[in-house]
Parts: structure tokens; C-alpha cells; sequence
């Protein structure tokens, strides 16, 4: 099955989730096929169904002065931030049947999560990146011994494992994915300062600029993504 890969460069948070609503009704249609969005965001933090209001750590002069907008969305999770540098994607697929609660059965909608990560994890294995899954939590991480390599971390953050890619989706009642994850390649890792992200205060976060002598350039990351992305999901990637 063909999968459009559609590349939006940097653009504001709300038209790309306005975006997303559009083509996600034309998928149900039968009038798109299956879409996989990839592109940056202005700075921003946005906050999932389950999110807390004091996981925002900074006040209204800081996030004025950074620049950064605040947004409460229609996801899963808690808090987390977008900006330049990070490869954002969102697959718009059709999962599958909705059950009578307007619901995609608890599996699928597990077993998708799964596979957005497996996506990564592939795609990061080509940068020479080990990432892998870690057990009751959502995202991509890496263990310690490969976190130890970032020079700007703090020492006593070197024995955990940290998180390099986040994942929040939802499913609509139409069973199209929407929203999805958040790669950090080479984005100002100052601004996680400002959140506790996915509500996890005991866990750093990651760049691959954090662990690479030289960070990949954006394009490549999307490259190897797409072919990723077709290779867990089986589609053919078509982009337009």
C-alpha cells in the first residue's frame, strides 16, 4: 500500500494540527491515501490529555521572552516541547475498526505505539545510534553508557537512560492516527529547562547532536525515516 510522505519544513504549531484534521477526513473518504507528515515547529509546548499545568516550569515573562507558545492538545501524555532542530512526524494512517465506545481496541492502539518507536529505533541504528524500547514508558531511549557520551550533561545524569524521541497520538473516532513523534537531532536543549517533560523528572533528555561528533544534516534524518517508516509499517513511501 502507497503512503504519501508529505515535508512541511518549519510551520506554526496550530496549521500543522489543523492540517492534520483535514487530511485525516479525506483519508476516511477514501480521497487521500495513507499520509506521513514531517516537519519542524516554531518553539512550543504543548500539553496531552493527560497533562499537568505545574509541568510547566517557567512563567509568562520567560516563555515571553523565549518566544515560546503554550498549547493543551488533543493527545495522549503529559507535557513536551517542539522547536528547530527537532524532526517532528505525524502519520496519518487508518488503524483500523472503532469499537462501540467510538474507541480503537487497546492492542492496536498499543501495538501502533510500538511500531512508531520500532520506526525510530531503525532509522537511529543507521546514524550508529543503539536506542532501544524501555518497559512501562512510552518513547525512544537510550541506555546509560550511551547517554554518558553527551559532553553537556550533568554527571550525576550519566547512569540513567534518556530520552531521544517522544510519542503522543491519538486515534480519532474514524480510526485515523493523528499526531505521533519528536526525533531531537539537533535542537537548543535549554528550552527542556522549562517543562518537566512527560511529566518524567528523573529522566534527562537526548540529542543525537548530544552523542555524534558531527550531527547529521535534517534531510538525512528524513530520509532514513520515511525508509524506516516503510519498512516497519509495510507501505510503500511516496513522496510528493
Amino acid at each position: 500500500m502507497k503512503c504519501d510522505v508529505l515535508d512541511l519544513g518549519l510551520i506554526e504549531y496550530e496549521h500543522a494540527w489543523k492540517l492534520q484534521d483535514e487530511y485525516a477526513s479525506e483519508i476516511a473518504a477514501g480521497l487521500r491515501p495513507p499520509t506521513l507528515l514531517l516537519l519542524e515547529h516554531p518553539h512550543v509546548y504543548t500539553f496531552g490529555r493527560k497533562g499537568h499545568a505545574e509541568n510547566l516550569l517557567w512563567g509568562e515573562e520567560q516563555l515571553k521572552q523565549k518566544e515560546i507558545a503554550v498549547h493543551w492538545v488533543d493527545r495522549g501524555g503529559d507535557v513536551t516541547y517542539h522547536g528547530p532542530g527537532q524532526l517532528v512526524g505525524y502519520p496519518l494512517l487508518p488503524l483500523g475498526k472503532i469499537d462501540e465506545e467510538g474507541r480503537l481496541p487497546e492492542a492496536d492502539y498499543v501495538g501502533y505505539v510500538r511500531k512508531l518507536e520500532k520506526t525510530l529505533i531503525v532509522a537511529l541504528t543507521h546514524f550508529g545510534i543503539a536506542a532501544g524500547q524501555k518497559s512501562g514508558m512510552t518513547g525512544v531511549w537510550v541506555q546509560a553508557d550511551v547517554y554518558s557520551r553527551c559532553p553537556r550533561c550533568r554527571p550525576e545524569d550519566r547512569e540513567k537512560p534518556a530520552k531521544i524521541a517522544a510519542i503522543g497520538v491519538k486515534v480519532d473516532v474514524r480510526g485515523i492516527s493523528h499526531h505521533g513523534f519528536a526525533l531531537n537531532v539537533n535542537p537548543d536543549m535549554s528550552y527542556w529547562d522549562g517543562i518537566i517533560a512527560c511529566g518524567l523528572a528523573d529522566y534527562p533528555v537526548v540529542s543525537l547532536a548530544d552523542l555524534l561528533p558531527q550531527p547529521p544534516e535534517m534531510q538525512m534524518v528524513k530520509q532514513e525515516i520515511v525508509r524506516a517508516f516503510g519498512e516497519v509499517f509495510d507501505y510503500e513511501m511516496a513522496p510528493v
